[in-house]
C-alpha cells in the first residue's frame, strides 16, 4: 500500500530539474518524460521511480516466467527494462557477439518513492514505512541547486568502418533477394573504452537537443542508460494494447520549404512506406496471439511525425484482450518489436546475429513500467546512450531497416543522422 500527497507545483520544468539532481544519489532511479509531445495514448508528463524496496535481476534463462512470478505476486508500481537478448529466452536463439557493458538481460524493481507529473501537478506515491519522509523529500527536493558539469570530450570509434558496414549490407540483401527475410533491421556500435562522463549532464543535454515523447534515465548503480527515443513499443491501457512502431526516416532542414518537402517526400516514398508496411503485418501477427478474435486493427498506416532532428514515419495498431490475459504473455508473445528486428521475425534476428558484431543489450530493447493493475507502458530503445561506469564503456548504436529497395550508401548516411544527436552530446 501507498500514501499519496499531492502538491501544486509552480513550475515543473525547473522542479524536475531539482527532483532529478536529488533523486541521482539513489542507488536505483527511472525518469520517463514525455517532453510535452502531443502523442495519443499519453496518460502523464512525466514519472520519476526510485529506491527499490524489492528488485529483480537475470539473464535471459526463463526471464519471462520469473517476470510473469514477480509481477503477479508484488501487484505494485513495478519499473525497469527487457533487453533485446530476451529473445534467448522466446526462441532457439543465442547472442554470442562482443559486449562491453555487461547489463543483466532483466531488471525491474519495485521503488519505495514514486512521483507522478501532469501539468503542474505532483503526486507522491509513497510506500507506507517510509510515507514520513514525503514532507522532508519535498522540501531538500526545492532546496537543490540545479548545476552544470562539463564533460571532457572522449574518443569515440566505430565497431563497424563504413567499407564493411556495406558489405554486410550487402549480403543482408543476398538473404532478402534469396527470400531468406522480407526486411531486417540492421546496426552498428559506436564507443569508447576507459572513458567517463557524467550521465545526468549528458541525459540533460540529449534531452534538451531531442525533446523525445519517450525520453529515459535509468540507473542502476553504475549501470546507465540516457535515452532520447521517439518509439513507444507497447501500451496496456485495460483490455486495450496498443504498439506504434517507427520505421522511415528523414532529415530536417532550418528552412521551412525545405523542411516541408522533406516531409512530403517520405510520406511518398515508395521504399519508407513498404518498411513500415511490412512491420505493420508483422505487428499485427504478433498482437494476434493474445488479442481477442478480430480486435487487431490499424488505427493509423504511415503518419509522418516532426521531432527536433527527424521526421518519422509512425503507424498505429491496436488490439483488444481478455481481462484475464497476462501482461507478461502480451509482452512475451510480441518481443523483441518488430520496428527492431525485421521479418520473419526469427530468420531476421538470426541474420543479425551473424551480421553485427555487438550484442544489443539493451540497446533496441524496452524501457517502462508496470501499474498495479497490470497495465503497462515501454519504449523502444534508440537515440540512446549506454554506460557502465564500472567498465567505463560508454556505447550507442543506430540501425535502419534493409530491404529489397536498400542503397547500402543510403543506409549508412540515415545511421550517421540518427547518431548525429548522441555524438553531440559526447563531443
Amino acid at each position: 500500500m501507498r500514501t499519496v500527497l499531492s502538491k501544486s507545483i509552480a513550475n515543473p520544468s525547473e522542479f524536475k530539474k531539482q527532483l532529478l539532481l536529488w533523486a541521482n544519489s539513489f542507488r536505483e532511479v527511472v525518469f520517463l518524460d514525455s517532453n510535452s509531445y502531443p502523442q495519443t495514448y499519453s496518460n502523464l508528463d512525466s514519472i520519476l521511480a526510485l529506491e527499490a524496496f524489492t528488485s529483480i535481476s537475470t539473464d535471459f534463462s526463463k526471464a519471462f516466467e520469473d517476470l510473469h512470478q514477480y509481477q503477479s505476486q508484488t501487484k505494485d508500481w513495478l519499473f525497469g527494462y527487457l533487453s533485446y537478448d530476451l529473445k534467448n529466452d522466446i526462441e532457439d536463439l543465442q547472442s554470442n557477439n562482443h559486449d562491453g557493458l555487461e547489463f543483466p538481460d532483466l531488471f525491474f524493481f519495485q521503488p519505495k518513492k514514486l512521483f507522478l507529473f501532469k501539468g503542474n501537478q505532483l503526486e507522491m506515491h509513497y510506500l507506507r514505512f517510509c510515507d514520513d519522509e514525503m514532507e522532508s523529500d519535498f522540501e531538500a527536493i526545492n532546496k537543490c541547486s540545479v548545476y552544470s558539469d562539463h564533460c571532457s570530450e572522449i574518443n569515440i570509434k566505430q565497431r563497424i568502418p563504413k567499407e564493411k558496414y556495406l558489405s554486410k549490407v550487402s549480403k543482408m540483401l543476398e538473404h532478402i533477394h534469396r527470400g531468406d527475410i522480407y526486411e531486417a533491421n540492421f546496426c552498428m556500435e559506436f564507443y569508447a573504452e576507459n572513458s567517463q562522463i557524467h550521465p545526468l549532464e549528458v541525459y540533460q543535454k540529449l534531452n534538451i537537443l531531442s525533446e523525445a515523447p519517450f525520453a529515459v534515465y535509468f540507473k542502476n548503480n553504475q549501470q546507465y542508460l540516457l535515452s532520447a527515443s521517439p518509439e513507444r513499443y507497447l501500451k496496456k491501457e485495460g483490455t486495450k494494447v496498443i504498439s506504434q512502431p517507427i520505421k522511415g526516416t528523414a532529415k530536417r532542414f532550418s528552412d521551412s520549404n525545405l523542411d516541408e518537402k522533406s516531409k512530403l517526400e517520405l510520406s511518398e516514398d515508395p521504399k519508407e512506406r513498404s518498411e513500415n508496411i511490412m512491420i505493420v503485418d508483422l505487428v499485427r501477427n504478433d498482437l494476434s496471439k493474445t488479442a481477442t478474435k478480430g480486435s487487431v486493427h490499424v488505427e493509423e498506416l504511415c503518419g509522418i511525425y516532426s521531432f527536433q532532428q527527424v521526421h518519422q514515419m509512425i503507424s498505429t495498431i491496436v488490439s483488444e484482450v481478455e481481462h484475464t490475459t497476462s501482461p507478461i504473455e502480451i509482452l512475451r508473445t510480441t518481443f523483441p518489436m518488430g520496428s527492431m528486428t525485421g521479418a520473419p521475425k526469427i530468420s531476421a534476428m538470426n541474420c543479425i546475429e551473424n551480421l553485427e558484431e555487438t550484442k544489443r543489450g539493451l540497446y533496441s530493447g524496452a524501457v517502462g513500467y508496470f501499474t498495479p493493475n497490470g497495465d503497462f507502458d515501454f519504449n523502444v530503445v534508440i537515440r540512446s546512450i549506454l554506460y557502465n561506469a564500472q567498465n567505463q564503456y560508454v556505447s550507442f548504436s543506430v540501425g535502419s531497416a534493409i530491404t529489397s529497395l536498400s542503397d547500402p550508401e543510403k543506409e549508412y548516411e540515415e545511421c550517421l543522422l540518427k547518431a548525429k544527436a548522441m555524438f553531440a552530446v559526447l563531443s
